[in-house]
């Protein structure tokens, strides 16, 4: 096979940042996703709807695409209150994100003792608002690698058994216990899957010293984990869908003592994606991940536009420029893929 035509896919998962970023992060990703999740952890953090709107015109206002749409989300603090749910829930707004403070990048205003949100989550349940999580324990007891675990013995599964009506998205998991919790709950329950987490493991980030642009949270598992993962998207199942996590940081801040944590990964995403399930034998099963499964979950119409991939090589840029002059490393930079976006749409 030397095509593959998808129905236009969309990007569940992902972080735009602001300002000079914008002109960079969001034609890279309209290139090829009709819709995207934006995730709302900015500084200070999207907390209202007011901020949620307004962030959504400089996302416009950075792309000539006018197909492109961002769906917003709003970030959840312990101030945040059933009357901010009513308020935001829309089509332009139709989820938001638990982050555990301390859990990842710009976190430190989220949330500190989730049973706190429990009203929140009753009142998203009643008007039919996603609950996005990021899904780990932050204590500085639990070891790193097992703090997805963690969370779902904690938390997770009491929030799903508490709010059955609430439809949660476990976003980017990272482990095969956290692949099997989803497939074992409720239809209310799904999940995001990044390309990092299906293309690398542990040994990646690791072996032969640090590699600080494969450095994400959650962090990438042992390989273990990484084959459950791909075990699960080339099922088939419809409770995993695409969300690339892709997340820019200026190269001197993730070159550093204390580097910053994501992978930017829009330039090469849907042909990432397609190299993964090429690679396991099914490429049949990319459209329903990447197309079908996520606007299914959220109650949306599936694009009817499509894409086209070609079986082509192409190299990833070792950098990209902003016009700050600061430099951005991609995810996968500088190495081979073997499917390439076609211009002809």
């Amino acid at each position: 096979m030397n095509q593959i035509t998808l129905t236009k896919p969309d990007d569940w998962h992902l972080h735009f940042r602001d300002g000079e970023m914008l002109p960079e992060t969001v034609p890279a990703t309209a290139r090829c996703f009709q819709r995207a999740i934006v995730m709302p952890n900015l500084v200070p953090p999207v907390t209202n709807k007011a901020q949620a709107l307004a962030y959504k015109s400089r996302i416009l206002a950075a792309t000539e695409n006018t197909e492109f749409s961002p769906l917003m989300t709003l970030y959840l603090t312990n101030d945040t209150t059933p009357a901010d749910i009513k308020e935001a829930v829309s089509p332009d707004i139709p989820a938001a994100k638990l982050y555990p403070a301390g859990a990842t990048t710009n976190s430190e205003s989220a949330v500190d003792g989730i049973e706190a949100l429990y009203p929140v989550f009753e009142t998203m349940s009643e008007v039919g608002m996603l609950l996005l999580i990021h899904g780990e324990v932050t204590s500085a007891d639990v070891d790193i690698f097992d703090r997805e675990k963690r969370f779902i013995d904690q938390h997770l599964s009491q929030i799903h058994a508490r709010f059955p009506d609430l439809k949660i998205v476990f976003e980017h998991i990272t482990t095969a216990d956290a692949a099997d919790f989803v497939l074992s709950s409720s239809e209310n329950m799904a999940a995001t899957i990044t390309p990092q987490h299906l293309l690398l493991n542990r040994n990646d980030l690791l072996v032969g010293g640090v590699r600080p642009h494969n450095y994400c949270l959650p962090v990438l598992k042992r390989n273990t984990h990484q084959q459950r993962l791909r075990e699960v998207v080339a099922s088939g199942s419809h409770k995993f869908f695409l969300g690339t996590d892709s997340a820019p940081h200026s190269k001197h801040t993730k070159e550093n003592a204390c580097g910053c944590a994501g992978c930017y990964s829009a330039w090469g995403a849907i042909e990432l994606y397609a190299q993964v399930f090429d690679d396991l034998g099914a490429l049949d099963k990319l459209e329903g991940f990447a197309s079908h499964y996520g606007p299914d979950f959220y109650d949306l119409e599936r694009n009817s536009s499509t894409i086209t991939l070609v079986r082509e090589l192409w190299q990833l840029p070792d950098e990209i420029t902003l016009p700050s002059g600061d430099n951005i490393v991609p995810f996968y930079a500088g190495q081979q893929l073997n499917w390439k976006l076609s211009d002809k749409m």
